[in-house]
């Protein structure tokens, strides 16, 4: 576990890595491929946890389970922000729930900290929560990443689960964000690097998104990558500081 340069959380928790989404604006990607184990990687039933050890990213952008990391939040004593798995969808279908299972029995272990989770598939936390493995726990968030108006996104309402999403990179603009009921936070940022293609976000869009916020008294956290762009309207505001 890391302290993070991701500017809505204080530490990063990659107990799994990899993913199969295949995003063409991916970060995470490029990151795990450049830092893979290059000699190593033709294993079949896993590789020794002091291997694992050594190498962040073993396979790759291939989905990894690293049980060695399992700890790593009981070795922080001060409440922090955890954003789980930056580098891997923990939600995505191919994530065995056995897997999902152990992450939130260290979450459990480690109750003074607020974890963040993100996913592309919000299905997932449906299914988790019929099969009573989704924890009822105060510092559980759970959250969706969107970067277009037709991705679709879950609330648990009438429930003590806590909602947000995340639009990054925000590709197009947006108009109704959610019909009735608004998620607790909403994270917005433009595409980052130098990808062919790159989306440019529009000082509108983000208003519009501000806007809505506004109305629905929700708290709004625009990422660095949006401060040049959003000038004097630029906002970092967090659903756990009060606001005045």
């Amino acid at each position: 576990m890391n302290k993070t340069k991701i500017d809505w959380a204080d530490y990063s928790w990659n107990i799994v890595t990899g993913c199969k989404n295949d995003c063409e604006y991916c970060y995470a990607k490029k990151i795990a491929n450049r830092f893979k184990d290059k000699n190593n990687l033709t294993y079949v039933n896993g590789v020794k946890p002091e291997h694992l050890s050594n190498i962040p990213y073993p396979y790759g952008f291939l989905p990894t389970f690293h049980p060695n990391r399992l700890n790593d939040p009981q070795k922080v004593k001060e409440p922090q922000s955890i954003f789980v798995c930056s580098m891997a969808d923990l939600f995505g279908e191919w994530v065995p729930d056995e897997w999902i299972k152990d992450v939130f029995k260290a979450c459990e272990k480690a109750p003074q900290h607020r974890y963040l989770f993100l996913t592309k598939n919000p299905d997932r936390y449906i299914d988790l929560y019929e099969k009573k493995i989704l924890p009822y726990k105060e510092n559980i968030w759970l959250g969706t990443t969107i970067t277009r108006p037709s991705d679709e996104f879950v609330f648990f309402k009438d429930t003590p689960y806590k909602s947000f999403i995340s639009i990054e990179p925000i590709l197009e603009p947006f108009g109704q964000l959610a019909k009735g009921e608004m998620p607790q936070w909403i994270i917005v940022g433009a595409e980052t690097g130098n990808r062919k293609g790159k989306v440019i976000p529009k000082k509108e869009w983000i208003m519009s998104i501000k806007e809505q916020c506004r109305a629905a008294g929700v708290p709004l956290f625009m990422k660095e990558s949006l401060r040049k762009l959003m000038g004097e309207d630029f906002v970092q505001e967090f659903p756990w500081e009060k606001r005045e």
